[in-house]
C-alpha cells in the first residue's frame, strides 16, 4: 500500500487536533474538577464523558480479542464511514469504489463529502468478483468498501476474493463486518497485522441488540485509529451509551442465545417463502434478514404496509428486481408476515 501519509488528505496530516479538557490530566488523580466550565451539580451526568471511552475498550477489546489501541467508537458505524472520507478523501478529486447493490450510506456519505463514488455490480448471484472491482480503481481512488455478509443480498463475500482486493489495492479497505455475528465467520479485524491497510467495521446495533445507543466500532492499525481519533469531534460517545454498552457486553449468554433464536427463525420463515405462491425466489443468507423475490414486490410491499408489517422494498437496487427484504423478527412478528402473505391475492 502507499504510505499513510500519501494517502491522508494533507490538511488532515497537517491538522492539530483540540485538545479536551479531559486529556490534560490524564493519569493523574483529581479532586477539584475547575477546567471545563462544567456545571458542578447533578452528577455524573454534568461531567463530560471520557473522550476515548477507554473503560470500555478495554472490555470490547477482550470480547474481540483485538488491542484496546486498535479500536475506535463512533456514534453508529456510519461515524466511522464518514470519517473514513474526511481522513483520506480531497473533495472534487478523490474517489471511493464500492459493489452494488449494498449498503446506501457509502454512497451518502461520498455525496456529503463531494467524493465520486463509483458502484461495481456483484455476479448475478451477489457474488464478488474482485478482478472487475480493480478495474474500476484509478490513480485516484482512496477507498473501497465491501460489506459482507452484505446488505442487502445477506451473503457473505469469498475470503479469496476479498484479500485479492487487498493484496492489489494501495489505498485503504473498509471491510463492513455488522452482520458478521450471525454468520459465524472469521472476522477481518484478526488480520490486521496482514494487511496494514484494513479498517473492519462492526457494530451494537445487530446480534447485540442495542441500534437505540448508537455505537459503532472500527478495528484497525494504531495509525489508522489515531487519525480517527484525530478527527472525530472530542465528545462524539455519551456517557449514557458508554455506560448501557458496558452493561450490554457482560450479557454475552443472552447475545448467544438471541443469535441462535434468530437463526432459527430464519430457517423456518425462509422454508415458510419458499411455499407462498406471491414468492418466486428465496435467496442464501448469512445475516439476520434474507432477501425474497416476488411476483409483484411493490404491490406486495404496500399490502403488508397496510396489514401494518413493514419490511424493506429494493427493488430500485441493482440486481434486485422485485425483491423485498425481510429481517427475522420475533416468533409473533414472523407468523405476522406469513398470515398476512397467505391471505395475498394477485
Amino acid at each position: 500500500m502507499k504510505s499513510l501519509e500519501q494517502l491522508v488528505r494533507p490538511n488532515i496530516w497537517s491538522l492539530s487536533p483540540y485538545r479536551c479538557a479531559r486529556n490534560e490530566y490524564e493519569g493523574k488523580d483529581a479532586r477539584a474538577f475547575l477546567d471545563a466550565n462544567e456545571n458542578p451539580f447533578n452528577r455524573p451526568l454534568n461531567r463530560y464523558p471520557d473522550p476515548l471511552q477507554r473503560d470500555l475498550k478495554e472490555v470490547i477489546a477482550q470480547i474481540k480479542d483485538v488491542d484496546p489501541q486498535n479500536i475506535f467508537l463512533g456514534n453508529g458505524s456510519d461515524e466511522a464511514i464518514d470519517l473514513c472520507y474526511r481522513i483520506f478523501c480531497i473533495p472534487g478529486k478523490d474517489n471511493a469504489v464500492s459493489i452494488a447493490p449494498s449498503y446506501g450510506m457509502y454512497k451518502v456519505c461520498a455525496d456529503i463529502n463531494n467524493v465520486e463514488f463509483r458502484s461495481v455490480e456483484l455476479e448475478e448471484d451477489f457474488s464478488l468478483n474482485a478482478e472487475n472491482l480493480l478495474r474500476a480503481v484509478s490513480g485516484t481512488t482512496k477507498l473501497i468498501f465491501l460489506c459482507t455478509p452484505n446488505n442487502p443480498s445477506g451473503n457473505c463475500l469469498a475470503d479469496e476474493e476479498i484479500e485479492k482486493i487487498l493484496t492489489n489495492f494501495d489505498g485503504i479497505v473498509i471491510v463492513d463486518e455488522a452482520y458478521n455475528d450471525f454468520a459465524f465467520h472469521e472476522s477481518y479485524r484478526h488480520k490486521l497485522d496482514v494487511f496494514p491497510n484494513l479498517i473492519v467495521l462492526n457494530t451494537m446495533s445487530k446480534a447485540w441488540g442495542c441500534a437505540a445507543i448508537r455505537l459503532g466500532m472500527a478495528f484497525a492499525s494504531k495509525p489508522i485509529i489515531d487519525l480517527f481519533n484525530k478527527v472525530k469531534y472530542p465528545y462524539n460517545v455519551n456517557l449514557l451509551t458508554q455506560e448501557k454498552a458496558l452493561d450490554m457486553l457482560k450479557r454475552a449468554s443472552d447475545v448467544e442465545r438471541w443469535v441462535n433464536m434468530i437463526l432459527s427463525e430464519r430457517e423456518t420463515l425462509m422454508d415458510a417463502f419458499n411455499y407462498l405462491p406471491c414468492c418466486e425466489k428465496v435467496y442464501p443468507t448469512d445475516a439476520n434478514f434474507f432477501l425474497a423475490k416476488m411476483t409483484d414486490a411493490t404491490k406486495i410491499y404496500d399490502y403488508l404496509v397496510n396489514c401494518s408489517v413493514i419490511t424493506r422494498l429494493r427493488s430500485n437496487q441493482p440486481l434486485c428486481r422485485n425483491c423485498i427484504r425481510i429481517t427475522i423478527g420475533t416468533p409473533e412478528e414472523n407468523n405476522a408476515i406469513l398470515a398476512a402473505l397467505r391471505k395475498y391475492k394477485d
